[in-house]
């Protein structure tokens, strides 16, 4: 299970109790993880009308994002939210043509009330999340949701967050919506100087900015 976000039993509950949450309905515009356990709610999300944003694995493309537009699609919502089924179903769409981000949908290894996150160690959502905010499109108006077994919800001060990593706003496992207490800041944008030379050579959009 290294390197990944833990698919549990659940997921589906998971999903549709994150529907009944106050910020999942008023959100019209949703970026969401590619990853297994977030399927059922990327799902319900083009169900519910909402477009869906989903990364191009390690954002490796000029065109870094896939959008999902539930009245344009001719697949159901299952098919196309899944990792194949955005890239084959999906449009591909540049940072600067994308919409302002109601909801950010993310993957944890383990969370806590404080609103601290710890992913699978690549980066890439933080990074999504600083393109983000430097274009403008997630700001404090953005709720950020994650779903997770509740043997993922650890006690405060286990999990450690760095300046480039952001905090979840709401935990939904099956059970129950756990509104955090945020207690870390969210990056200001992009990190230049905790980026190496190879993650910006191997990303288009970071080789652009950084010129």
């Amino acid at each position: 299970m290294e390197g990944r976000i833990p698919n549990f039993v659940g997921a589906e509950a998971a999903a549709a109790l994150l529907a009944s949450a106050g910020a999942w309905q008023d959100a019209s515009v949703v970026k969401a993880n590619p990853d297994s356990p977030q399927w059922p709610a990327r799902s319900r999300a083009l169900q519910d009308g909402k477009l869906v944003y989903m990364a191009v694995p390690r954002l490796r493309d000029d065109h870094p994002f896939w959008v999902l537009d539930p009245d344009a699609l001719d697949v159901p919502p299952r098919q196309a939210s899944s990792i194949k089924g955005a890239g084959k179903h999906g449009t591909p769409v540049a940072v600067g043509s994308m919409r302002h981000i109601d909801l950010i949908l993310c993957g944890s290894v383990a969370v806590d009330a404080t609103g601290a996150r710890l992913g699978k160690g690549g980066g890439y959502s933080d990074l999504e999340f600083a393109l983000g905010v430097d274009a403008g499109l997630v700001g404090e108006w953005t709720t950020i949701v994650t779903t997770v077994h509740p043997s993922q919800v650890l006690a405060p001060g286990r999990i450690p967050m760095a300046a480039h990593d952001f905090p979840v706003d709401l935990i939904v496992t099956p059970g129950e919506v756990v509104a955090c207490v945020v207690a870390h800041p969210r990056p200001a944008g992009v990190l230049w100087d905790h980026l190496d030379g190879d993650r910006i050579a191997a990303i288009p959009e970071l080789r652009r900015r950084a010129r």
